[in-house]
C-alpha cells in the first residue's frame, strides 16, 4: 500500500487541480458582487441520511483556498447523519467560501454515498472475520478521495494502483502462457528489480489454484466468479498457506454467503462506482 506521505499528496494534487479547473483565472460571480473585504459564515447542511465523509477533505480545501478561514465541525467523518443535520460552520472571507464552495459540495457528496454504501456491506458481513475492499474501479482523478471513503465506511483499501502491488489476473496469466510461468517471471522480476511487492494471483478454477500453491510465494489468491461450493473448497484446498479473496459480481444480496465460505476477503467494485451523492448544501448562515 502507499504511505501516508504518497496519500498526502495525491490529496494535494486533486485540490489543486480541482481548483484550477474550476476557478481558473477568478470567480468572477463573487468579485462582480461581493466586496473583498466582506466575511462570511456558511453551514454544511444534510439533506439526505446516511454516512457522512469528507469533512476532513474540505477543511483542507477551505484552507488551501484560504489559510484564515475557520471551520466549526459538529459532526465526524463516519458519523450517521439525517436530514436537517448541520456537519460544520465554514467563517471567513465570503470569496473565499464561494470559491471553495463546489469542490467541497462535490467531494463530500460523492464521499459519503461511497462511506454510506461501505457501512452497507460492512454490516452484512458482521460478525464473519471477512472483510470488504474496495478495488481500482474508480473515477479517474479523484481514486484517493474515493479510497479515503471506503475506509470512513469501515471498508478496507485494496491495493491503490498498479505501481504498489502485484495482481496476475487472467490476461497476465495467459499472455505469459500459463500460472506457472506468470508466477515464476514475476518472482525472477521483483528479485531483479530489488522490490518488494506483495503478489496476488487470480484463480479461474481449482486446477488454477492448485498451480498458484505449487509455485509457492504468493501473498493471496483471488477467487475469482467461483460460486459458493467451490468457494469452499477453494478456501480448504488452500488451508493456511495464503490469504483469500473473493470477487465477481458480489452484491449485497450475495456478499453474506461469500463470507460464510471462509474466505478473508470480498472486493467489490460497486463500493466506487455504483453509488448515488449523498443530499448535501452549503447555505450562508
Amino acid at each position: 500500500m502507499i504511505s501516508k506521505e504518497q496519500f498526502n499528496k495525491e490529496i494535494e494534487l486533486i485540490i489543486t487541480n480541482a481548483i484550477r479547473e474550476d476557478v481558473g483565472d477568478g470567480d468572477h460571480s463573487s468579485l462582480a458582487c461581493i466586496p473583498a473585504t466582506a466575511q462570511g459564515k456558511a453551514k454544511l447542511l444534510v439533506k439526505d441520511e446516511g454516512i457522512i465523509a469528507g469533512i476532513e477533505f474540505a477543511k483542507k480545501v477551505f484552507s488551501y483556498v484560504d489559510e484564515n478561514m475557520t471551520v466549526e465541525t459538529l459532526i465526524e467523518d463516519g458519523s450517521y447523519v439525517k436530514y436537517g443535520d448541520i456537519a460544520f460552520y465554514a467563517e471567513g472571507d465570503s470569496q473565499s467560501i464561494l470559491k471553495a464552495e463546489r469542490l467541497v459540495l462535490n467531494a463530500m457528496q460523492r464521499m459519503s454515498a461511497i462511506a454510506t454504501k461501505t457501512k452497507v456491506f460492512v454490516d452484512l458481513l458482521e460478525g464473519t472475520g471477512t472483510q470488504i475492499l474496495d478495488t481500482r474501479k474508480t473515477t479517474p482523478g479523484i481514486r484517493a478521495l474515493e479510497k479515503w471513503a471506503v475506509k470512513i465506511g469501515g471498508g478496507t483499501n485494496h491495493r491503490f494502483a498498479l505501481y504498489d502491488m502485484i495482481m496476475l489476473k487472467d490476461n497476465h496469466i495467459d499472455f505469459s502462457g500459463g500460472v506457472a510461468k506468470a508466477i515464476n517471471k514475476t518472482k525472477d522480476y521483483l528479485k531483479a528489480t530489488n522490490r518488494d511487492l506483495k503478489i496476488i494471483v487470480e484463480a479461474r478454477n481449482l486446477q488454477e489454484i492448485q498451480e498458484i500453491l505449487d509455485c509457492g510465494g504468493v501473498y493471496r489468491v483471488l477467487i475469482d466468479n467461483f460460486n459458493y461450493e467451490d468457494t469452499r473448497k477453494a478456501v480448504a484446498l488452500i488451508g493456511d498457506k495464503c490469504l483469500t479473496e473473493s470477487s465477481g459480481g458480489i452484491n449485497e444480496k450475495t456478499v453474506r454467503h461469500y463470507a460464510e465460505c471462509g474466505v478473508d476477503y470480498i472486493s467489490s467494485g460497486a463500493l466506487t462506482h455504483s453509488v448515488y451523492n449523498m443530499d448535501l448544501s452549503l447555505k450562508a448562515v
